[in-house]
């Protein structure tokens, strides 16, 4: 016999369980009336979106919950299909993958490994489960697994030694350079290991720092990959499997004849063979297109997600301001992008000349708002209090404070979402404006090192029949041209010695000693780092923008302000 699974890799809303559960709905009748599917698998907490956080506190997202279930059995007639969403047992709350077949309810597994680490927090509002689902279907023994499951020993060896001949693990598994092919040699291993076939189905879209990449694949049982989705899009996978006994004869059973090891047909698990058959597998995206596409997904679904209509944006003629408009372009379109050109004294002419061949280039309504009248406003203001005081780094946070100014109001006018333009390697150590440039509603670029942005940019460039950031952009000295002949050099190391430091000192963890012990000057290191640990007060006021690396600031990298370590 030939199972006819659909893997449903669909974008959520998290807290939207109406919109969720109507989405469910669609697909299910979409795979039962159109694709002939007998079985749907859908992403981890289907129903609320991924993470929920402290929603899951709320008792009403949880009769939400409850009510949407009862629709979505009502409309699973004749198909099967496996979804996510918390439930409350006893008092205490799990998350949950649900195998609902005919209109009813057939079995429930909670999930046993609960991630603490990095940006999860599943420990904060689950408790683990403790038993392994089986579910005959079919004839067919399926086991459950949820996300993190997979990555330890033994959920899967308590699925397959009940039974289990094929495991579908269902996902919420944020993206991060480098994470997919892990995903997969992860599952190479386990389906080795157990020889059994396994079908992981995975979340996209974004959710606020929150990427979700999709690519959801299939492995057989001997760890060959058969088939992958595409990432950073949605995709309805449909997966053929095989199903043949081993030896001697095995009766079909029509419908669902037992969830539990033991029921009809579990039993015959030994002399199952199943089979996904090859189908096609969509490629890895190279590094570059990867972080782009992750970029470019994150602001889409962070401005659409929370309503506003359109982005407004500070264009100066540099690489940081250049990438972020060119993301926002492609995420949101040109004619819902607005740039805003504000020179100071200081600002070169072919600065202005870039911004503007861009914003051509692109199609952006743009328009220049020089700053110079209200920054000799403010220093009239604060004549009394300067005097005797020499010109520093104050006047140059004015001119950033004058800009924030102007952006913030044309976005409160227009309900446009103010993306602010700062890169990793800033944002690491300090180099920005609080209430200047760090100012606005989300930062695209925030964690992406600016080696990287520089690589981004070319690639950007390599995508149309035309180069739409101006070549002088990326090979300029870098400079925030808040003074005269001002480099970012002249506070800075060479970008190039600044964030491999930052990467060793931020994402890996590693001690002052470490990184002089791996080539780098003592007293840069020791510089760089105060750098990043005295600034912690100034990332707590920064918006919030895509994870694209290991260690994050945001909710992935959580230090203390105050702190004499």
């Amino acid at each position: 016999m030939i199972l006819r699974i659909l893997i449903a890799q669909i974008n959520l809303r998290v807290g939207d369980v109406a919109a969720n559960r109507d989405r469910v709905i669609a697909v299910v009748q979409e795979a039962r009336d159109q694709r002939g599917a007998d079985l749907v698998v859908f992403p981890e907490l289907t129903l609320t979106g991924y993470p929920p956080e402290d929603l899951l506190l709320r008792p009403e997202l949880l009769e939400r919950v409850q009510a949407a279930l009862e629709a979505i059995r009502a409309a699973s007639r004749g198909i099967g299909l496996v979804l996510g969403y918390p439930k409350r047992d006893l008092g205490s709350l799990f998350n949950v993958a649900g195998f609902i077949h005919d209109g009813r309810l057939v079995a429930e597994y909670a999930k046993q490994r609960l991630p603490n680490y990095s940006v999860f927090d599943e420990k904060r509002y689950f408790q683990a489960g403790q038993a392994p689902a089986v579910v005959d279907f079919k004839g067919l023994p399926l086991g459950l697994l949820i996300c993190e499951d997979v990555w330890e020993e033994g959920p899967t060896t308590q699925a397959t030694e009940a039974g289990a001949r094929l495991l579908i693990n269902l996902n919420a598994s944020p993206y991060h350079t480098g994470k997919a092919p892990e995903r997969e040699d992860l599952l190479v291993r386990r389906a080795r290991e157990h020889q059994v076939p396994i079908l992981y189905a995975n979340l996209v879209g974004g959710q606020d720092e929150l990427v979700f990449d999709g690519g959801s694949f299939v492995v057989d049982a001997a760890g060959h990959l058969t088939q992958r989705a595409p990432f950073f899009s949605e995709a309805l996978m449909l997966v053929e499997v095989e199903a043949e006994a081993k030896a001697g004869a095995m009766g079909e059973r029509d419908g669902v004849a037992g969830a539990q090891v033991g029921g009809d047909g579990v039993g015959e698990a030994g002399r199952l063979s199943l089979r996904p058959r090859p189908a096609a597998i969509a490629p890895h995206p190279a590094e570059e297109s990867a972080v782009y596409q992750a970029l470019v997904l994150g602001v889409r679904d962070y401005a659409g997600k929370n309503g506003f209509h359109g982005a407004v944006l500070g264009l100066s003629g540099g690489i940081d301001s250049a990438l972020t408009l060119a993301i926002a372009v492609d995420a949101l379109g040109a004619d819902q992008v607005e740039a805003v050109l504000m020179p100071s004294r200081y600002t070169a002419a072919m600065s202005i000349d870039d911004a503007q061949a861009q914003a051509r280039a692109l199609g952006v309504a743009h328009r220049v708002v020089p700053i110079e009248p209200a920054f000799q406003a403010f220093l009239g203001m604060l004549e009394g209090e300067f005097a005797g005081c020499a010109p520093d780094v104050t006047e140059e946070n004015i001119q950033a404070r004058c800009r924030g100014i102007i952006l913030m109001a044309i976005s409160n006018k227009k309900g446009k979402i103010l993306l602010t333009t700062g890169n990793k390697s800033e944002v690491a150590v300090g180099y920005a404006t609080l209430y200047g440039d760090m100012a606005g509603g989300f930062a695209p670029i925030k964690d992406v090192p600016k080696t990287l942005v520089y690589r981004l940019a070319a690639y950007r460039n390599t995508l149309g029949p035309a180069a739409i950031i101006p070549q002088r952009v990326i090979e300029r000295p870098p400079s925030a041209e808040l003074r005269e002949n001002q480099t970012d050099q002249d506070s800075l190391p060479d970008y190039a010695v600044l964030d491999p430091i930052l990467k060793r000192y931020v994402e890996q963890d590693e001690s002052v000693a470490h990184i002089v012990a791996a080539g780098f000057p003592e007293e840069l290191v020791r510089r760089v780092t105060r750098l990043v640990d005295r600034n912690e007060y100034k990332r707590r006021q920064a918006p919030p923008g895509v994870r694209i690396t290991t260690r994050a600031f945001g909710r992935d990298r959580r230090y203390p302000i105050t702190s004499g370590f």
